[in-house]
């Protein structure tokens, strides 16, 4: 069981433009930039084991990036078998890993409010709106399959809709439902700012691609970052969350 409490603690809330969330995410992710890289670490190896069942084994003949090419993409993404497969229990790892990302905003959160960090903090997801985090992630999760499928282009508007989401989850307890009727209802009034927002934090977030893909690890959870700075934009620095074991 967990009970919400109200702290009087500072902490830094940014205003409600793009250049000023994005500013604050940054100065977020690196103070929680440790626990950010455990959780790509922990995304990993479900990846790895899902490799393994699946018979995948990614980039292992391709050690040297500088001779990747179209040819070679097409071989390590689309055209190996078994990628199917992969890509269907993919989904299901990426909703199953879910609640970690809001372990991250959580973990966002105390630092803002310079509340001391613990190690199962980024676990809390799991504890806490469990089932809810799920659904939601299911239902955002094939909205934006479908948007992706696509073009791609349908997937670039449609995903700041969502941007909230998690943040609400976490923060307000609220069921999945609400949750992304929320978010909307929020994103659709003040589209450009988020839409910025989520377009500048997935520049960011997929820039360690550049750097052999592997920098990936160091880059991705930033989009997570964002959400968070976002919803202390515009619903303002949300209350701690005391979680009783």
């Amino acid at each position: 069981m967990s009970e919400f409490k109200e702290f009087d603690q500072q902490g830094s809330v940014p205003n409600k433009d793009t250049g000023s969330i994005i500013s604050h995410a940054f100065e977020m992710f690196k103070g929680v930039f440790l626990y950010a890289f455990v959780t790509m670490i922990i995304y990993l190896i479900a990846d790895f084991v899902l490799q393994s069942i699946t018979g995948l084994n990614f980039y292992s003949n391709y050690s040297n990036f500088r001779d990747f090419d179209e040819d070679s993409y097409r071989n390590i993404l689309i055209d190996r078998p078994g990628i199917s497969l992969y890509y269907s229990f993919s989904g299901l790892l990426s909703i199953l890993l879910s609640p970690l990302y809001v372990g991250l905003i959580y973990i966002a959160n105390k630092f803002n409010t310079k509340i001391p960090v613990e190690f199962s903090d980024l676990f809390i997801g799991y504890r806490q709106n469990l089932g809810n985090i799920l659904l939601y992630s299911l239902i955002t999760n094939i909205i934006l399959w479908v948007s992706l499928a696509m073009c791609f282009i349908p997937f670039l508007f449609v995903y700041p809709l969502f941007f909230l989401g998690y943040p609400i989850l976490l923060f307000e307890n609220t069921n999945a439902m609400d949750a992304i009727s929320k978010t909307y209802n929020i994103v659709k009034d003040n589209y450009s700012v988020f839409l910025g927002t989520a377009i500048l934090a997935g520049l960011i977030t997929f820039s360690g691609i550049l750097l052999c893909c592997i920098g990936i690890i160091f880059t991705y959870p930033f989009i997570y970052i964002a959400m968070y700075s976002a919803y202390c934009a515009y619903l303002g620095k949300p209350r701690q969350i005391i979680y009783n074991k």
